[in-house]
């Protein structure tokens, strides 16, 4: 894929290669994960999916026989055979899992805890006075 210049990306997205389940008002689809991040998935199918932009759907990556990352999302872009799904809030035992499979591919913990705040960005506490 050709990347476009002007696609300035906070969280660093990881190739990896799994079947995953897509479950959205349409149906289930088992679709190809192409690349994960912190805040969504990039997937192929070859069949079309009857989804439109900003539709929920419940991803279900399998990243072995008992790890299971279960993601509800939101589709954000739509360019068959791809579909770019943006996460919204997980369970505690999925967004521990994504974390650490982020971790381990990207093998910087400086760049992880750096997407880390870009997830979470702190506001200047109102209490606090300024010089």
């Amino acid at each position: 894929m050709i990347r476009d210049p002007s696609d300035r990306r906070r969280f660093t997205r990881i190739h990896f290669d799994a079947e995953c389940e897509v479950h959205y008002k349409g149906g289930a689809l088992v679709m190809q994960l192409v690349d994960i991040s912190l805040r969504g998935v990039l997937m192929k199918s070859d069949t079309k999916l009857d989804i439109q932009l900003d539709d929920p759907a419940v991803l279900s990556i399998y990243l072995a026989n008992d790890v299971l990352i279960r993601m509800p999302s939101r589709l954000c872009h739509l360019q068959p055979p791809y579909y770019g799904f943006d996460a919204e809030e997980m369970d505690l035992e999925s967004i521990s899992h994504l974390r650490r499979l982020v971790e381990l591919n990207l093998g910087d913990e400086m760049l992880l805890e750096r997407e880390l705040e870009q997830m979470f960005p702190q506001e200047d506490d109102p209490q606090e006075e300024k010089p």
